[in-house]
């Protein structure tokens, strides 16, 4: 296989600013402290922190014919990542969002849907889509286009390959979830955080949540619960939880995202799930140090020094 790592769906130009505590009324300007552009969305970031960490990425998905469109294809070349099956697409503007990062962390955004919900990968391109170890999807819910039956004949057709599979949704609520259910019997990884998982299964009890969705039959459910950790629960009854780094945050934007990339640079390397779990709280911790998505992530070798050098939380 070509491609160690592909990442298919929500690619968004995002710009940020820290910290916020307000809009400014009617047309006054308020001054913040730093400014930031990044790619973002559930497939955007997890693709430049895989490719961060040394692997082999291509991307999959849409931009518009617009200045943002631009920016995330050449932002993508940065990190040599394949944009071959980036599409442009007619009609549709490149997903974008402003974030305004509070002094906590927490991101509050504004969102343009965008060209996420207008690219769709045709029976020409499926051979070099799936062309990889690795098949990650992100942002189900927001591929209008992919969403209509395409995103489960990938997966079903990436398993069939030999690919490992993993899925990650965005802001899910109830109704996202007949989208997601007919992805689940051919995924290997599904990385949901605490309030999409409620969301989608209408429980909050964690346990009750992971065995409603591996009933659906997922290999296993990876609940991403913020400085809680994370929680893992596979379909051979493996379970595990592992705790969060402890770290100043300074934006949370992007940390789920960062996690499936971290995780998956485990699986590429054929470490212990246990590892594996660690490399994607590493890759997540790292990314909350810096404003915008995978902006405090450096390379492979730091994230292995950051595992080593930071303490966990109690």
């Amino acid at each position: 296989m070509t491609f160690d790592y592909t990442s298919m769906g929500f690619y968004t130009f995002d710009a940020l600013c820290h910290p916020v505590t307000d809009l400014p009324p009617g047309g006054s300007t308020f001054f913040v402290e730093d400014f930031a552009l990044a790619v973002s969305g559930a497939a955007g970031s997890a693709s430049i922190v895989a490719a961060k960490h040394g692997l082999s990425v291509k991307a999959v998905g849409g931009v518009g014919h617009d200045l943002m469109g631009d920016w995330v294809l050449r932002r993508l070349g940065d990190f040599n990542i394949d944009s071959e099956n980036m599409q442009r697409c007619e009609g549709f503007t490149t997903s974008s969002s402003i974030v305004t990062t509070r002094p906590n962390g927490m991101r509050p955004a504004l969102h343009k849907r965008g060209a996420t919900a207008g690219f769709y990968v045709d029976d020409a391109a499926m051979d070099r889509v799936l062309d990889t170890k690795i098949l990650h999807v992100g942002g189900v819910g927001l591929m209008d286009a992919m969403d209509k039956g395409r995103n489960a004949e990938m997966l079903a057709a990436a398993r069939a390959k030999g690919c490992t599979t993993t899925l990650d949704v965005f802001a899910s609520t109830a109704e996202d979830f007949p989208l997601i259910q007919p992805l689940l019997p051919h995924t290997d990884y599904f990385m949901p955080s605490e309030e999409e998982a409620m969301a989608l299964s209408g429980r909050t009890d964690f346990e009750d949540i992971a065995s409603f969705l591996l009933d659906q039959g997922v290999g296993a459910v990876i609940l991403t619960l913020g400085r809680d950790g994370t929680m893992y629960r596979g379909s051979d009854g493996t379970k595990i939880n592992m705790p969060s780094y402890q770290i100043d945050v300074v934006c949370t934007c992007g940390c789920g995202d960062c996690f499936n990339a971290g995780f998956a640079t485990g699986l590429h390397l054929g470490k212990p799930l246990e590892d594996c779990l660690q490399f994607g709280q590493a890759s997540s911790a790292q990314n909350a140090t810096g404003l915008g998505s995978q902006a405090g992530v450096e390379s492979l070798e730091a994230t292995l020094k950051f595992m080593e050098t930071t303490p966990a939380r109690c």
